[in-house]
């Protein structure tokens, strides 16, 4: 297949260019960013990736990739991880909005449109709960909790946003699937798991908060594995990508230390998160949001989890990180 990659020359959009790129497939990224600046994992397999640029806004040579592609899995957007000022809002609401236009105005116009488009979302749009698990069905999407803080609520608001911007997109040649993605854990450098892991292997990788916040994710080969599913069957609109065992912040960390085999793990109350995540320029809702989520449109297509239990996940994303990482084991 021909896979074109919009915003691809992040974490997500690397592990899926490596993994496409392994099996043969033709790998094209669209990205603001000249080839070089990618993250190093990425340059890897620069002789096998194709780079183009655009601005993700506007029309341009770009959208001659997408005539007669197979598959558009479109990731744009600039990242979250930020203090919600004005600015940065407008900007990551901006960017995921116009992005996603343009290239439903590319696929509308194109000769020979992709039959599948993949748009990213996000389980962030579901409202924060303990109490059940949020679905495509039956999950209550957020914004409208009273108590919830305003960053909570800009993130929905972008979310939202966002699958309009996709639905809106008159594309009759091409199925478009929601992408509802929860964290994706791969071992790569500067990713997700690697912060955690950084808490762990310091000694601070207690709970966060008073720990009873769910923690929705998948496992990076079942992410993978879930695209290729997504091309080859016929599900379109919403869909979460994520395990289906979502499990309290508390049990989440304590897995990790036992897989990193370690016993020691500070925790880090509520203030001590504002404080921190302040200080880096992040949000604590990255933390603090309870994401309860299961994919149970995955499930009911036949989908079936290499990992769906995150001590098993977390054990094999320790032992892939000892084997990349090894002058970094202190």
């Amino acid at each position: 297949m021909k896979i074109v990659i919009p915003g691809g020359s992040g974490q997500v959009g690397t592990v899926l260019a490596r993994a496409f790129v392994a099996d043969g497939h033709e790998v094209v990224v669209l990205s603001r960013s000249p080839w070089p600046t990618l993250p190093a994992s990425a340059q890897t397999d620069a002789g096998s990736v194709r780079h183009v640029e655009w601005d993700g806004e506007t029309m341009g040579r770009w959208t001659t990739e997408l005539d007669g592609t197979d598959v558009v899995i479109n990731l744009a957007g600039r990242s979250v991880n930020c203090r919600y000022g004005a600015r940065n809002r407008r900007e990551i609401k901006e960017s995921r909005v116009k992005s996603t236009r343009a290239v439903g105005q590319a696929i509308a116009e194109a000769k020979h449109p992709p039959r599948v488009w993949l748009q990213a979302s996000t389980a962030t749009i579901y409202a924060h709960r303990y109490d059940a698990a949020n679905d495509e069905a039956t999950g209550i999407i957020g914004g409208n909790e009273p108590d919830s803080p305003d960053t909570w609520r800009f993130s929905i608001d972008v979310a939202k946003s966002w699958e309009q911007a996709t639905i809106e997109a008159v594309t009759p040649q091409t199925r478009q699937v929601l992408l509802r993605s929860a964290i994706t854990m791969s071992p790569d450098r500067g990713g997700a798991f690697d912060y955690l892991l950084r808490l762990v292997r310091w000694g601070l990788g207690g709970k966060h908060g008073d720990g009873r916040q769910f923690v929705s994710w998948i496992h990076d080969r079942d992410f993978v594995r879930a695209i290729y599913w997504l091309i080859a069957h016929d599900l379109s609109g919403p869909v979460n990508l994520a395990s289906p065992n979502p499990l309290p912040n508390s049990d989440f960390m304590r897995q990790l230390q036992n897989a990193w085999g370690i016993r020691i793990g500070l925790p880090a109350t509520k203030w001590m998160l504002e404080i921190g995540t302040c200080l880096m320029r992040s949000e604590s809702e990255l933390v603090l949001k309870s994401r309860r989520v299961i994919p149970s449109r995955m499930l009911a297509s036949g989908f079936e989890f290499e990992f769906p239990t995150w001590a098993d996940a977390a054990q094999d994303l320790c032992d892939r990180w000892r084997g990349i990482h090894r002058s970094d084991q202190s």
